[in-house]
């Protein structure tokens, strides 16, 4: 992006790409400086990274990224996300927020048993369970997990749940959601079916055995 659009979103408060999962689309476009190229460019960057943008957002051209299971160590250089030694039961017990401790917890403990696989912490916010590595059709590299979570104060951001056999079936069954590129968001358990997110969890993490 160019130093306008950058300038703008650092002065609102975001410094950085995981800054931007799940703000706003309108509020963003309504920033000085930043555009309709630069917002393209940051959703396409997101969904790269199984983000996205808030609210509604224009359609966009379809990326193509190719996902395989495994992590290969090759990535573009830009991309500073990754796995580290953090405790993520530690990490949600130290939340500010009461509840989202409470609703980390169920979390855990659902994507723990939709995949059998141990969490990890991705960056300083994210849990992510297992390994992939995506191609866009750009030819950007990059290693992920293939589904995870991320307890934040306004909502939780449930990741990697779109790839699942009759996803969007599954969603329009899951109760009170919105869907971002790459992305789920729900304000609390209370809002959906755990049973269908057990299924969304369990059907994307086997879509890629």
């Amino acid at each position: 992006m160019g130093n306008p659009a950058r300038g703008a979103l650092r002065a609102a408060g975001y410094p950085d790409l995981e800054s931007l999962d799940g703000v706003d689309y309108a509020s963003l476009a309504a920033l000085h400086g930043v555009g309709p190229r630069a917002l393209d460019r940051l959703h396409h960057r997101l969904a790269e990274n199984s983000m996205g943008l808030g609210g509604e957002v224009p359609s966009l051209p379809a990326a193509g990224a190719r996902v395989t299971k495994g992590h290969t160590g090759k990535k573009a250089a830009d991309i500073k996300t990754a796995p580290t030694d953090v405790d993520p039961a530690e990490w949600i017990d130290s939340l500010e927020w009461p509840r989202r401790r409470e609703h980390g917890r169920i979390l855990l403990e659902l994507f723990g048993r939709a995949t059998g696989e141990k969490p990890v912490m991705w960056g300083p916010s994210m849990v992510g369970y297992g390994e992939s590595h995506y191609t866009s059709h750009t030819g950007r590299e990059g290693d992920w997990f293939r589904v995870g979570f991320s307890p934040r104060k306004a909502n939780l951001a449930l990741y990697g749940l779109q790839g699942a056999l009759g996803a969007a079936e599954k969603l329009e069954a899951l109760g009170k959601h919105k869907v971002g590129a790459g992305c789920v968001w729900i304000n609390k358990p209370e809002d959906v079916d755990l049973d269908v997110l057990f299924s969304l969890v369990r059907g994307s993490w086997e879509a890629l055995e």
